[in-house]
């Protein structure tokens, strides 16, 4: 197990999370590991400006990570980002 992060350590990530556009992208980079962000944008069906800054900010949060492909940016899920995610899923079934 990984060392015990501070109260202001895990602020970080929670801040990263505390919108519900940044949850969906969360879990839409779960299920579709790579995609890009003109395929977030045409599956969430929100502006590409909004859907580019919820993205980099769960980049700084560290949940995400994104891989430059040429002209388009591949977004994964970064370790931290699927300990979030198992949580998030387990809290929607409450």
């Amino acid at each position: 197990m990984g060392k015990i992060k501070t109260a202001k350590q895990m602020e970080r990530h929670f801040k990263g999370v505390a919108n519900h556009h940044r949850i969906e992208i969360l879990l839409l980079v779960a299920k579709r590991e790579g995609i890009t962000l003109e395929e977030i944008t045409e599956t969430l069906r929100v502006n590409e400006k909004t859907i580019g800054e919820h993205t980099r900010r769960l980049h700084q949060a560290g949940l995400i990570n994104k891989n430059y492909r040429g002209k388009f940016v591949e977004h994964t899920s970064s370790p931290y980002g699927k300990t979030f995610i198992r949580f998030l899923k387990s809290f929607q079934q409450i």
